[in-house]
């Protein structure tokens, strides 16, 4: 099939050579299908294979979005077959059987279920996206919230609530018993699914609740019994291989887990508030990594002037924004693209959150004395062409980065201010000179993540005039201004939105710019320079989005100041 697929698409010029190269290749690695790697490498779209399996088959196609699984029909294929071949029963009538597929050519599957079943079999063609969702919502209904939250009250367990007094022994067992770790599984299960980037479980005097961050927005899922608060968080720090017998101290650690062939890596931070423990865990989904610069939300002209900055020979780039903005990602997306074999590429990250090969990752350790400047002075003796550093805190580091643009390297890091202007205020502060700055900055980039609109629910809404000039919209084209929400769908849990996209300030350090810093002009006389140089603010950025279809109004308003 993935041979045969490949060549299709090739033919119909929906992807490249190179691309099914890769994707054959990341096939093979990750034992994925042939659409998935394409998919998850960025080379194709989901809506576009789906159309053009549905032009080429002349099949129709079924949103399995609302589809209640028939256990019967499940059971007539069996659970495990459905799995491993993505395949998913509709519905049955007389003697046909109607079966969702990715493939619905794929006759070694189809005829397979003809045997099994004995009925005739009418494909239907779904996205992968689709029948994993449908398979994953059928999986085991009992391990439902509710079902695990109930197991909890009619196994009538009792955890010591005195938080000073509590019995080791008996906690590192109740923490092993099969309700915890059913509903510990669940959470880590529930927010993969749901692709949440965080995971809170916060204990209250009265209640404890977790909360998923999704797409940069906390929702409340669910409230455990407050007893069963040290259980849930003891069987957590098992996990990470944490001291469950330290609870006056945060601690950190971190596991990994596989879950339907995706590998998920889970950093934990726990820490000691008024009514026990608080734990966090951050999710880091290696798959879902966006690593092609077109796809992170530049503006084409935009990513233009960025990408002639980062092919140049020395000098440094900075990514701005606040915890949590995406600016790693654009860092490595940087990387990737840079990543030679002619180019030693070297990185002092803290954490490292994904593996690139090819490139040198070094993991800060406070502790023993290894912070960023110091791993920036060995980089310079290891021939780097390129070096990142995950942050710049202290005027030390800013100085050994500077003073590597200047001898020659490529500079990487990011720096915490609102805007990119802000930014070469916030080095002068620090302590940098002036013409140290002035000489060695050639860029600076600030960034925010907005939720993207549901595809699958979304469209067009009424907004006053006057609402869009105040957002920034230009009066001439507020009456071609189109704006859209999600009205909220089972594909988007109902929120409207599904997935981030940035929006970008991208400022060029022109000899304008370099003037301005050697004289400490404030940021504000800087950003009006850069806007004349073409600059297109953060507001701007989002505005595009808004007409483009991308995000609402809320949203950019949201992360965005005028």
């Amino acid at each position: 099939m993935s041979m045969r697929l490949g060549q299709l698409l090739l033919k119909a010029q929906l992807i490249t050579e190179e691309q099914l190269k890769q994707a054959l290749s990341e096939q093979k690695i990750r034992g994925v299908s042939l659409s998935s790697a394409l998919i998850e490498l960025g080379f194709l779209k989901e809506e576009d294979l789906l159309n053009f399996l549905k032009k080429r088959y002349g099949v129709p196609s079924i949103n399995l979005a609302d589809l209640e699984l028939d256990p019967k029909l499940v059971e007539l294929i069996g659970h495990d077959f459905m799995q491993k071949n993505q395949v998913v029963p509709v519905r049955r009538s007389g003697s046909t059987l109607y079966l969702a597929m990715v493939d619905p050519f794929n006759v070694s599957v189809i005829d397979d279920i003809k045997f099994r079943t004995g009925y005739h079999v009418e494909a239907l063609v779904a996205s992968e996206t689709d029948i994993k969702r449908a398979i994953d919502r059928f999986i085991d209904p009992a391990s439902s919230i509710d079902g695990v939250l109930t197991d909890f009250e009619d196994e009538g367990m009792e955890v010591v609530r005195h938080e000073d007094s509590f019995d080791l022994t008996e906690l590192e067992k109740t923490a092993e018993e099969a309700p915890v770790v059913k509903l510990v599984n669940l959470i880590l299960a529930d927010a993969i699914t749901k692709g949440a980037s965080d995971i809170h479980l916060e204990p209250y005097e009265k209640f404890f609740r977790v909360r998923y961050r999704i797409d940069g927005v906390l929702y409340e899922v669910m409230r455990p019994p407050i007893r069963m608060k040290n259980a849930i968080t003891s069987r957590i720090k098992i996990m990470a291989q944490l001291d469950i017998a330290e609870r006056r101290l945060p601690q950190g650690g971190r596991f990994l887990i596989r879950m339907q062939n995706r590998e998920m890596d889970f950093r934990v931070s726990v820490i000691p508030t008024l009514f026990g423990e608080k734990v966090v865990l951050r999710l880091l989904d290696k798959s879902k990594l966006q690593l092609d610069m077109t796809k992170l939300g530049f503006e084409p002209e935009t990513l233009e002037i960025f990408r002639k900055a980062i092919h140049k020979p020395f000098g440094m780039i900075l990514v701005t924004g606040p915890t949590g903005s995406g600016k790693t990602t654009t860092l490595y997306s940087v990387l990737s693209e840079l990543n030679k074999t002619s180019d030693n590429i070297c990185t002092a990250e803290d954490p490292i959150e994904f593996n690139i090969p090819g490139v040198n990752q070094v993991q800060m350790h406070e502790a023993i004395g290894l912070n960023f400047a110091t791993a920036l002075r060995e980089f310079l003796r290891q021939d780097p062409d390129i070096i990142m550093v995950g942050e710049i805190r202290d005027l030390e580091t800013a100085e050994i980065g500077i003073k590597a643009a200047l001898t020659g390297h490529l500079v990487l890091s990011t720096l915490h201010t609102n805007d990119a202007p802000s930014t070469i205020s916030r080095l002068l502060d620090m302590g940098v000179e002036p013409f140290l700055v002035s000489s060695s900055v050639i860029m600076v980039v600030a960034q925010r993540l907005v939720r993207v609109i549901c595809p699958d629910c979304k469209e067009p809404v009424e907004v006053p005039p006057e609402a869009l000039l105040d957002l920034g919209v230009p009066e001439e084209e507020i009456y071609d201004f189109t704006c859209y929400k999600g009205r909220g769908c089972n594909s988007c849990s109902n929120i409207g939105y599904r997935g981030r996209i940035a929006l970008f300030e991208v400022m060029p350090v022109n000899e304008e710019i370099k003037e301005l810093t050697l004289r400490r002009t404030p940021a504000n006389e800087i950003k009006k320079a850069a806007i004349q140089a073409g600059m297109k603010t953060l507001r701007e950025s989002g505005i595009t989005k808004i007409k483009q279809g991308v995000t609402t109004i809320e949203e950019v308003l949201r992360v965005t100041v005028d």
